[in-house]
């Protein structure tokens, strides 16, 4: 199993909190001493995990650039979920909630979908093992936590995935913005995967040829687009909301 690096506070309490056996080293901004840095440290000595301090310059060059708030941690990489984990993740949920990102390639834009994701409560993310951002460090910061409680799904083919899912009893419904049916005019309370294409080009074929409905956010500005990771928010916070407004 290979390492990584993990940059901020968020992804290195996140993985202390529930796999501390992942560490390798930590390494500290040298000279900071403050209410958030040592409470970290002070856990990682408990787990026997090694804290090396470092002036700025050699911290920076540690992180190529990533901003790392002080803090940065040499760990094994995570457990990688492939289809087998998704077929069980679906049998145990009574409602499943599926996120599907179709060639989202920006590891900032995953991990803002990370983190939308954990907070509308979503059981798991599918994406293409090819053509797609990987869970790095960056994906892990901007995700604030959310890359250590939602399994992120690589599959090898994305449409037979589509097909099983469905064959499951799960609805699959895509976003496209050519469709005459708004989000908030949809049906979206039974079990349900909600499916994101690319930055830029959206789904591919064959993912639309698999989607059982398609849906557009509604749009009352000049812009004719969002960012994909504020339209899945949107989104699967709309799911959320009618699977609330359903148990009431």
């Amino acid at each position: 199993m290979s390492n990584e690096l993990i940059f901020g506070f968020h992804s290195v309490e996140a993985i202390l909190a529930k796999e501390p056996e992942r560490f390798l080293e930590i390494y500290a901004l040298k000279g900071r001493e403050d209410k958030r840095l040592n409470p970290v440290i002070d856990q990682a000595r408990k787990f026997g995990i090694s804290v090396q301090f470092m002036q700025r310059k050699a911290l920076d060059n540690k992180a190529n650039g990533e901003q790392h708030q002080g803090i940065i941690a040499n760990v094994k990489a995570a457990r990688m979920y492939n289809e087998k984990d998704l077929d069980e993740i679906i049998a145990r949920e009574e409602t499943p909630f599926l996120l599907v990102l179709d060639g989202i390639t920006d590891p900032h834009n995953l991990g803002a979908c990370l983190r939308s994701a954990d907070a509308a409560g979503v059981h798991a993310i599918i994406v293409p093992k090819d053509k797609s951002a990987k869970l790095n460090g960056t994906a892990r910061k901007v995700a604030c936590g959310a890359a250590e409680t939602v399994p992120l799904v690589q599959v090898t083919n994305l449409a037979r995935t589509l097909r099983e899912i469905k064959d499951a009893g799960v609805w699959v419904v895509g976003t496209a913005g050519e469709t005459d049916t708004e989000l908030f005019d949809a049906n979206l309370t039974g079990p349900m995967a909600i499916v994101m294409g690319a930055e830029g080009d959206g789904m591919r074929r064959l993912t639309r040829e698999h989607c059982d409905l398609l849906v557009k956010i509604p749009m009352a500005g000049s812009v004719s687009s969002l960012n994909v990771s504020v339209a899945t928010g949107i989104c699967l916070f709309e799911v959320l909301r009618q699977r609330n407004a359903t148990q009431i």
